[in-house]
């Protein structure tokens, strides 16, 4: 006859797994991840949406500037009017970035010329990175500290110092 071992016939107390540890380190590893999000920087560049309207525009306005930033993959055009009149025509450098300052120099040229306009549609045709699309809008929004003033006359007959280029920047063709 076989005998049972005796560690078998003994009941062993049932031991309970020990949450504490387990539950206090997810809680310090939620605490973590909401103050870090606290730090997390969201960076947004404002952007209209083209209007399309069948309407006649009203007739008692001077004709639209309509500039134009067409970015190609090797080099933007710079265009106003309507119907698109090419105004220049920037090329792709030999180190294959585009020159910004001379974009920004021809835009601070047209906002001299028309200090009321503040409106610019970007038209990226070609394969263009983030960080182009982000340089060429700042080209495009903010004039620089070291750029020439511009004074435009308010409502109220006070020259004031114009801040921006061209603010409004109006993204055109992104679904083609």
């Amino acid at each position: 006859m076989l005998r049972v071992p005796t560690s078998r016939k003994r009941k062993r107390p049932e031991e309970k797994l020990n949450l504490v540890p387990i539950m206090d380190s997810v809680f310090i590893f939620i605490f973590f991840l909401l103050m870090s999000a606290s730090f997390l920087k969201i960076y947004e560049i404002g952007s209209d949406v083209p209007i399309v309207s069948d309407a006649e525009p009203p007739k008692n306005q001077k004709d639209p500037l309509a500039l134009t930033l067409i970015a190609e993959t090797n080099q933007i055009i710079l265009a106003r009017g309507i119907p698109s009149q090419r105004v220049q025509k920037f090329e792709r450098q030999p180190d294959g970035q585009f020159n910004y300052e001379e974009i920004h120099a021809a835009l601070i040229n047209l906002k001299k010329a028309h200090v009321d306009e503040n409106t610019i549609i970007f038209e990226p045709v070609g394969d263009l990175t983030y960080e182009e699309i982000v340089k060429l809008m700042d080209a495009v929004r903010m004039l620089n500290k070291t750029d020439e003033a511009i004074f435009r006359t308010n409502k109220d007959g006070i020259d004031e110092k114009v801040k921006e280029l061209f603010s409004k920047i109006i993204f055109s063709n992104l679904m083609s």
